[in-house]
């Protein structure tokens, strides 16, 4: 089993820069493993793994910096839409390059000391730059939103400005969409018909 994954892995990486593209991210291939520490709903400090969510859905997202308006918004719009997201078998993960003990206080101060998914820390800026967020002359990242689906590929990603904050209505419509295994036109929405192939 060890050996498949390898040399699946070894084909990923040579499709990936035979099609000119990152050796480390794209759409329909294994989406780079991370481990990170982060801040749990309950408020403690745990490690957690890419490889350790097989099984569902993840949705990964980052943001710049805590303590910043924009991301304020952001971090509740999921928190908002949190059981939307577990209905749909997914695991939500928020991410900067902050430490978690400033989530922690961030937690606190700005989000009524609880937020219903954890809070990853990318202190080492190793897993935005796997990703291809990390601006590097800034340290911190911009604003990505992943979907991996349970096998570990990744579905989805749209990578934006760090001034404009992200439609986390979409992102449910998006997972929905994955999840409904057929062709979805133009703002598909469920209940709606799949289109027909050719």
């Amino acid at each position: 089993m060890a050996v498949q994954v390898e040399e699946r892995q070894k084909e990923e990486t040579t499709l990936k820069q035979k099609n000119g593209v990152s050796a480390q991210l794209q759409v329909g291939l294994s989406a780079p493993e991370w481990r990170m520490q982060g801040v749990t709903p309950e408020g403690t400090i745990q490690e957690f793994s890419l490889k350790g969510l097989r099984g569902k859905w993840v949705v990964l997202f980052s943001y710049p910096l805590d303590f910043t308006p924009v991301c304020e918004t952001e971090v509740d719009g999921f928190k908002n839409l949190h059981q939307e997201f577990k209905k749909l078998n997914a695991e939500v993960f928020a991410m900067s390059v902050d430490s978690v003990f400033t989530h922690k206080a961030w937690i606190e101060a700005k989000h009524a000391g609880k937020i219903p998914y954890p809070i990853l820390s990318d202190l080492t800026k190793e897993v935005s730059r796997t990703y291809g967020i990390l601006i590097n002359e800034k340290g911190f990242s911009l604003r990505g939103t992943f979907i991996i689906d349970p096998e570990g590929i990744l579905q989805w990603q749209v990578v934006h400005s760090t001034g404009v904050g992200r439609s986390t209505q979409e992102v449910v419509r998006v997972l929905q969409a994955l999840q409904s295994g057929g062709l979805c036109g133009v703002d598909w929405k469920p209940g709606q018909k799949h289109l027909t192939p050719p």
